[in-house]
């Protein structure tokens, strides 16, 4: 009789046991997979930033290409930058109206 008391006493014991473990391992489990979607959430939207700045960048470069295809922006483009001149021509330079303020602060 003794002895069916403790399996008695002993049945409740480790059905709640058991019951806890599932419950914290369903929790670790749930905790995990939340971190790591929200982490890939995070992920996604600094790819999208990344994207619309690639896409920006691409217009940017597309653009670029257009304009090189022009030989007169070419021969402008020369002539601003690098200074090249045409035969009896004179490059003077001239300071920008960003540099004069700047000077006179």
């Amino acid at each position: 009789m003794a002895k069916r008391r403790k399996k008695k006493k002993l049945g409740p014991l480790l059905l709640l046991c058991v019951s806890f473990a599932v419950i914290i391992f369903t929790t670790f489990t749930i905790f995990r997979y939340w971190t790591m979607i929200y982490s890939k959430y995070q992920e996604k939207g600094e790819l999208k930033k990344e994207l619309a700045s690639l896409k920006d960048k691409e217009e940017e470069l597309e653009s670029d290409v257009n304009k090189l295809q022009d030989s007169d922006y070419i021969a402008r483009y020369a002539r601003e930058k690098y200074y090249y001149s045409k035969d009896g021509e004179l490059i003077l330079k001239i300071p920008e109206d960003d540099e004069e303020e700047s000077d006179s602060k």
